[in-house]
């Protein structure tokens, strides 16, 4: 995959499959969760953006953090 993969998508099916997928722009990756909507648990998707800046990263952990 290497530099060719913008996000990395972990989410939870509601049968309590793992999926696990890389997707090189926003629009491939509303494609993938357009098509998986009915198998996986919205609460649980994670994606990461792999080309964000890693102190903008440091800030939303904290901001996340703070308004728990």
């Amino acid at each position: 995959m290497g530099k060719t993969c913008r996000y990395v998508v972990n989410a939870i099916g509601k049968g309590g499959e793992t999926y696990h997928t890389y997707c090189k722009d926003k629009q491939e990756l509303k494609k993938w969760i357009a098509d998986n909507q009915e198998r996986i648990t919205m609460d649980e998707l994670k994606i990461v953006d792999r080309s964000k800046n890693p102190i903008m990263k440091c800030i939303n952990f904290i901001n996340r953090g703070m308004l728990s």
